[in-house]
């Protein structure tokens, strides 16, 4: 009997791992992966940008204290082009510049000593999050970040602390944000009866720091979606991009092979791992499985700009040196939410202007959640990237070069709840479609480990799969 043949759609990480995965762990089967774009990674993208060659257009790192990625990038042989942050430090804009305190985990106090010491916070608000450990135990409640937080810490820890970094990394609004996508304060609501407390001893239990805790390719993020889909084509996946899936619908009435129907063409599997945002995987999943394709359909996603920016750094403030860069709280935001002092942040840019004095680069995010921006004109974006920057810093920047990339319906965002629909999304379609698996942001977990994990997970649940139709 010939081995069995599976179809990965989507080429993102998720994708692009779990066909790697599956190359490897079931080197007999036949494996197709479909993807609608013209290139390969997703989300995931580097280009040259001030002289350099690989400047990330999303994602600039991931991190290495979850193993996933570090794990892929050693067996990809990408370890000897890691590098890690130069600059650590990092600030919240509230009418100036305030170095985020020490010893948050994810904006969650761990003392309050130390956030005593922070002009970020008014007495008030100090005194606040310092009746924290004090107060009766929460648990998770409404299963709402926003609501934790300032039940526990008061509005002023929420709004200036936790809000801006949660926000910064999944372009949320925390007042609609499950714990599910925020895994450590899921942790502590769940687990401690005080957030503080119990952040405490998960330090004071954690071993010393062994090592950095961002990682990335000196080439760009891209290098190791690069590196995959250049390992996939070795292993002979079949490789389509510019190809949409349109539906799935099983091949037989009583058959357990599925067909995966193209534009113009279609594919007969024994499996199908769809590696696509929830409301791209909707419509394709309407024939085999009406209850997961409907609730999949109500997921909601945020849209947002990254503004790259190339000024000369002759006049950069001295004390901006050695900081990565800066968060904007909702309450004074505008367009731009987050700011990268890119080449303070990683040593090895060394970009120049025209004329060959340094330059520097800054990566400007804007819009979140509840703020689509990606319609705008380029003119106005850069004018806000440009404007609001400026203000913030008390500069005049005249970028030598600008790069506007738009990102729509790029975040997931995982409401209240999103634990419990996930789990019956995936019931529903284990009922009514064995052998088609869910994996990717939109699910159990955003970062690009929580991503490579899934991949991983989804091939080896296709594996099990293989050694059934080979028995």
């Amino acid at each position: 009997m010939s081995g069995p043949r599976f179809v990965v759609v989507g080429a993102g990480i998720t994708g692009l791992t779990a066909a790697h995965r599956l190359s490897r762990d079931a080197p007999d089967a036949s494996i197709t992966l479909i993807e609608a774009d013209d290139r390969l990674g997703g989300k995931i993208r580097s280009s040259p940008f001030a002289g350099l060659d690989g400047i990330d257009e999303s994602a600039d790192a991931f991190l290495t204290r979850v193993p996933y990625a570090m794990n892929l990038a050693d067996e990809l042989g990408l370890t000897a082009e890691l590098t890690s942050p130069a600059a650590a430090s990092a600030n919240v804009w509230w009418n100036g510049l305030h170095p985020i305190p020490e010893g948050l985990l994810l904006g969650v106090p761990t003392g309050v000593l130390k956030l005593a010491k922070s002009r970020l916070l008014t007495w008030p608000g100090k005194l606040r999050a310092a009746l924290e450990p004090i107060l009766p135990a929460t648990g998770v409640g409404s299963d709402c970040v926003g609501k934790i937080i300032r039940k526990r810490f008061g509005k002023q820890v929420h709004e200036r602390l936790v809000d801006p970094l949660v926000g910064s990394i999944y372009a949320a609004d925390t007042d609609r944000f499950s714990l599910a996508g925020v895994p450590q304060i899921l942790d502590l609501a769940s687990k401690h009866r005080s957030l503080l407390l119990g952040a405490r001893a998960i330090r004071a239990k954690a071993p010393p720091a062994s090592g950095p805790i961002f990682a990335t390719p000196r080439g760009g993020m891209a290098a190791l979606t690069d590196a995959l889909g250049a390992a996939i084509r070795d292993a002979g996946v079949d490789v389509r991009l510019g190809a949409s899936v349109t539906t799935i619908e099983r091949a037989g009435t009583d058959s357990g092979r599925w067909r995966v129907q193209l534009d113009g063409d279609a594919l007969e599997c024994d499996g199908v791992i769809l590696a696509t945002p929830a409301r791209v995987t909707a419509p394709v999943l309407a024939d085999v499985s009406p209850t997961a394709a409907l609730s999949l359909a109500t997921f909601e996603h945020a849209s947002v700009v990254m503004v790259a920016l190339a000024i000369t750094a002759t006049d950069w403030p001295r004390a901006l040196h050695r900081s990565s860069g800066y968060l904007v709280p909702k309450p004074v935001q505008k367009w731009v939410t987050a700011v990268s002092f890119a080449s303070s942040k990683w040593a090895h840019w060394n970009p120049v202007d025209p004329n060959g004095n340094p330059a520097m680069v800054l990566r400007v995010s804007l819009g979140r959640d509840g703020r689509d921006l990606t319609g705008e004109a380029d003119d106005a974006l850069l004018a806000a990237a440009i404007g609001e920057v400026g203000g913030h810093l008390g500069l005049e920047l005249e970028p030598f070069e600008h790069r506007i990339t738009r990102w729509p319906m790029s975040f997931p965002q995982y409401r209240p709840g999103h634990a419990a629909r996930v789990d019956a999304i995936e019931a529903a379609l284990g009922a009514d479609a064995p052998g088609v698996i869910l994996a990717g942001a939109s699910y159990r977990g955003i970062g690009i480990p929580a991503c490579i994990n899934q991949g991983n997970i989804a091939a080896q649940t296709m594996t099990k799969l293989a050694t059934a139709v080979r028995d």
